[in-house]
């Protein structure tokens, strides 16, 4: 068995939350406008991106921010500059 860390994985919990952070103002949503369309409060999702994270959230918490941004959830754990990727073509050009 192997020996617990807690903290192990707290800097990729904190990369996640400033992805999301990222995505969500470039959508132009408050934390509380995001939260009320995936139905979680506010102050979960602000401890999520806090930056001194201290909680863990679930691959489903995951998918479910990622859907309530209209993004892929790759896009949660990709380099920032290969954000394109990850939105469909009607979040980029409203247009097609």
């Amino acid at each position: 068995m192997r020996k617990k860390d807690d903290n192990k994985f707290f800097p990729i919990y904190k990369e996640v939350g400033r992805r999301i952070a990222f995505f969500r103002n470039l959508r132009g949503l408050s934390q509380e406008e995001l939260a009320a369309k995936i139905d979680i409060s506010a102050s979960h999702l602000s401890k999520i991106e806090a930056p001194n994270i201290q909680i863990s959230f679930s691959f489903d918490m995951l998918l479910l921010i990622a859907e309530g941004l209209d993004i892929h959830v790759a896009a949660l754990f990709a380099p920032v500059e290969t954000i394109s990727v990850h939105f469909s073509n009607q979040s980029l050009n409203p247009d097609l």
